[in-house]
């Protein structure tokens, strides 16, 4: 069975995570083969969007533990940790937005897949949670993600209580984009990332690595920043044609 479902269609990238009789658990298989679906949307210029969904009841339930108890090489174990972290950054770093849409649970490095995404759609019932502390575990990479996310106080209560939070409250935290009725969820999720697919592919590109280049910039680094790549998304093929439209209605 494949461990990553990929398709690529109408300028939207597909990766379900594959494993759902383990609750789509991150096993090493599983987090190089979602590496591997990341790069090669990333390399698919049609692609404009980038949706990240789980199959079955679940987003993802995080580390296999019982794949890590099988190791007390600490070498192993960082390595482990290691290609976690290039998926992470390599959402981050993907040209296009990444949207997660979860359903069920997004636990641990479940949670942590959801946070580096760009925008997390979740089903009214989804629960996120970092509950590895419960096992004397640190969520260690994604403290990195969640601390941009939310506030500082609530990110070191959602890390150090474990206790994963329903997607309302996820939303009013600005932990998640948007929260659908369960019953309406995957029409819901559909409609969203069209939306965005529908919106210039260049644009998209350039707002996303606007954001987090100018991270830790001081104000009047960010502006000039800013100025850099208003000035560059004017010189696109998409910008051009917008412009030809706007005067021809005008």
């Amino acid at each position: 069975m494949d461990l990553i479902l990929y398709r690529a269609e109408a300028g939207i990238a597909r990766i379900a995570l594959n494993r759902p009789e383990k609750r789509n658990a991150l096993n090493a298989e599983l987090i190089a083969a979602l590496d591997s679906a990341l790069a090669r949307s990333a390399k698919d210029a049609s692609v404009r969007v980038v949706l990240i969904t789980g199959a079955g009841k679940d987003f993802c339930a995080g580390l296999d533990l019982m794949a890590l108890d099988k190791s007390n090489d600490p070498l192993e174990h960082m390595e482990t940790a290691r290609s976690l972290a290039g998926v992470l950054l390599a959402i981050r770093r993907h040209p296009r937005p990444v949207v997660a849409a979860v359903q069920g649970r997004a636990l641990g490095g479940g949670a942590g897949i959801a946070t580096a995404c760009d925008l997390i759609v979740a089903a009214e019932s989804a629960a996120i949670g970092y509950p590895e502390v419960k096992i004397g575990f640190v969520p260690a990479m994604v403290a990195a993600l969640l601390r941009r996310a939310v506030s500082e106080k609530r990110m070191f209560e959602l890390l150090v209580s474990g206790e994963a939070v329903a997607a309302p409250e996820a939303r009013a935290i600005g932990l998640v984009n948007q929260v659908f009725a369960d019953a309406e969820f995957e029409a819901r999720v559909e409609e969203y990332v069209q939306n965005l697919a529908s919106k210039s592919a260049s644009a998209l590109s350039l707002t996303k690595q606007l954001l987090y280049h100018t991270d830790g910039m001081t104000l009047e680094q960010a502006i000039e920043a800013g100025v850099q790549m208003n000035a560059l998304s004017r010189t696109t093929e998409d910008a051009k044609r917008g412009f030809a439209g706007f005067v021809k209605k005008s």
